[in-house]
């Protein structure tokens, strides 16, 4: 699977994968919506000599293409299609054009198919079979299914011609005019009784002026305007509040730690979704204890999931909270926001979830209570690693091997320090300054037992973790990185950092790798262990920056969007690999996943650093 090869269109929940001429041809493409595939198979039957010319899309809810039939250099018929994804149909229009002076007649064939897998099936982790029912009209096919919960779902094919039905083929028969065309719509409506309720959408043109400061022209407009359309077609409306999804094609769902992240990197744009965002989390914050979910009281949310496994308790997705991050930066997000808008009543209503929130950190986030932010593997269905680097082979010792126990990750602990100093802030702001001052002493605690349990000197580096048995993690990591993003590297030690991130082991030219190259784990091609991820470096470039090291955050943001620029689609990926930079793009990670709503708003972050190069 090569995810740069896809085209992808998305509006609010659903979304469409499929590949380079727009068909539905395998493996993790298909027609989505709420974490079912609704088609697992789509493609024209074109005359043999077809060619694509042309795939373009104009906005990420469209795609345009250009297919034409060629023999002895000359077109002998075109087909034009307009793909359209909306909130709970797709559209597939197609135009057929005829050069030649007399009338052909043309049989055009459209095969289809539907599954109806859960996403999680789609992804190869599980298998369901499923009794499906078609009914089929000379206009109309209709797939259905009822769901092991008594759900109703249905993917209804309507078409502008009539066809001919036979073991997954649509026939149509067509009569071209001699030098004219004829229009051939074939439209899939989704039924879906898990779509939430009407809400306000933000169309594209008002997204955009919001970002008009962003937008305004000049060397990398190209790459930012696509960033800020990816970041609109990517949000989610949900009657909780609007927020990022995470990217496409596997996380087109509500993910806390990706949303809070995306929306701190936007600031100052983007206030509404930012809103949205906390306004989720809040209202879906845990209450009780739930080991299957892995849910505290307090807690913030990890990944919400609505298809039929996560509905039917076969996976804990329904609404899982399998992240020891997502609650810190909820804090910060509320700050982040307080900062721009200073909106009190803002604070004072939301006192109630940042409180919780504060809460779960000092008592359940605290596995031992020694002051740091720890977890323990889910033992279930859910994840081993609850940190951002979330793959299983994350986590490793300098020798090689993998930390075991309740894990206290490095730049957890940076986010709690920033989330104890917002809280320090929140109180003052409502005139209480003992509680302020209680959050300001704690975040200065924090400060210096982190410096004193996780520096390493010889490495001149933070350790990656601590494992169980209080074990440093010495290896070079990006990790330490972050750490500026948030503050809580003493200022005389900030120099020592930047000078071995920047080093040749960790700075592969595109980015901060995420294990060095010299570590008995690293390998340029892996999801954690060597690659680049472009969110990762930007907080780590930004971090540089606050702590007045801009020619070295400067030369990271270049590197940023040369990247960018790099890719056919003037898109971030989520991940590229490490290797050294050379005189050309720079190799691919096969499933990164493209768009990704952080890689996007890295790069507002980033742009900012560059208005004085």
């Amino acid at each position: 699977m090569d995810f740069s090869k896809n085209s992808v269109l998305k509006e609010n929940y659903s979304f469409f994968v499929g590949d380079t001429n727009g068909f539905i041809t395998g493996n993790e493409h298909g027609l989505y919506n709420r974490d079912t595939r609704f088609l697992s198979h789509y493609k024209w039957a074109f005359p043999v000599n077809t060619q694509t010319l042309l795939n373009y899309s104009p906005r990420p809810d469209t795609l345009e293409l250009h297919h034409s039939e060629l023999d002895n250099h000359q077109q002998l018929m075109a087909f034009k299609r307009t793909l359209t994804i909306k909130d709970k149909s797709f559209l597939d229009t197609l135009v057929i054009e005829n050069p030649f002076n007399n009338s052909k007649n043309l049989k055009l064939d459209l095969t289809l198919t539907t599954d109806f897998a859960d996403l999680f099936e789609a992804r190869g982790w599980h298998q369901t079979t499923r009794d499906i029912q078609q009914t089929i009209n000379t206009h109309n096919i209709t797939f259905s299914y009822d769901t092991q919960d008594k759900s109703h779902i249905a993917a209804s094919i309507n078409t502008s011609e009539q066809f001919q039905f036979n073991d997954g083929t649509l026939s149509f028969q067509l009569e071209l005019p001699a030098r004219g065309s004829c229009v051939l719509t074939v439209e899939v409506a989704f039924v879906n009784p898990f779509e939430t309720g009407a809400v306000n959408k933000v169309p594209y043109e008002a997204w955009r002026e919001q970002f008009r400061e962003v937008l305004t022209p000049g060397e990398h407009h190209d790459v930012l305007s696509r960033a800020v359309d990816d970041l609109r077609a990517l949000l989610l409306f949900d009657e909780a509040g609007t927020l990022p999804a995470a990217g496409i094609p596997w996380f087109v769902a509500p993910f806390g730690r990706d949303a809070l992240i995306t929306s701190i990197l936007m600031m100052p744009y983007g206030l509404e979704a930012a809103r949205g965002t906390v306004q989720y989390l809040a209202k879906h914050q845990a209450t009780k204890f739930d080991a299957f979910r892995n849910a505290q009281p307090g807690k913030i949310l990890h990944e919400v999931r609505c298809g039929e496994l996560s509905r039917m308790g076969r996976v804990p997705h329904s609404t899982y909270y399998g992240t020891v991050d997502a609650t810190p930066l909820f804090i910060i997000l509320i700050h982040e926001i307080f900062k721009h808008q200073q909106d009190i009543h803002f604070i004072r209503d939301l006192r109630p979830h940042w409180e919780a929130a504060l809460t779960w950190m000092r008592q359940h986030g605290d596995i031992d209570q020694d002051g740091l932010l720890e977890f323990e593997p889910d033992k279930g269905e859910g994840l081993s690693i609850q940190s951002w680097k979330d793959s299983s082979d994350s986590m490793s010792h300098q020798d090689g091997s993998l930390a075991t126990g309740a894990l206290a990750v490095s730049e957890v602990q940076g986010y709690a320090y920033a989330a104890y100093l917002s809280v320090a802030d929140f109180y003052a702001a409502l005139n209480e300054p003992e509680k302020s001052q209680e959050a300001l002493l704690k975040a200065q605690a924090l400060q210096q037992q982190f410096h004193k349990a996780f520096w390493l000197e010889d490495a001149q580096m933070y350790a990656m973790a601590l494992d169980g048995n209080k074990q440093s993690l010495n290896v070079q990591n990006s990790d330490s990185g972050q750490l500026l993003w948030t503050g809580i590297v003493p200022q005389d030690i900030a120099p020592k950092l930047i000078k071995s991130l920047m080093s040749s082991g960790m700075y592969s030219g595109w980015g901060i790798r995420t294990l060095g190259k010299n570590e008995a784990r690293y390998n340029p091609v892996s999801y954690h262990n060597g690659s680049v991820w472009p969110h990762d470096t930007a907080l780590i470039a930004l971090g540089m920056a606050r702590y007045g090291f801009r020619v070295e955050a400067q030369k990271i943001a270049h590197a940023i969007f040369a990247l960018a620029k790099s890719q056919a689609d003037k898109r971030l990926p989520e991940l590229v690999a490490g290797y050294e930079r050379m005189d050309s793009p720079p190799v691919p990670y096969p499933t990164a996943c493209r768009p990704q709503a952080w890689d996007a708003a890295a790069l507002i972050s980033l742009q900012s650093l560059l208005a004085d190069t």
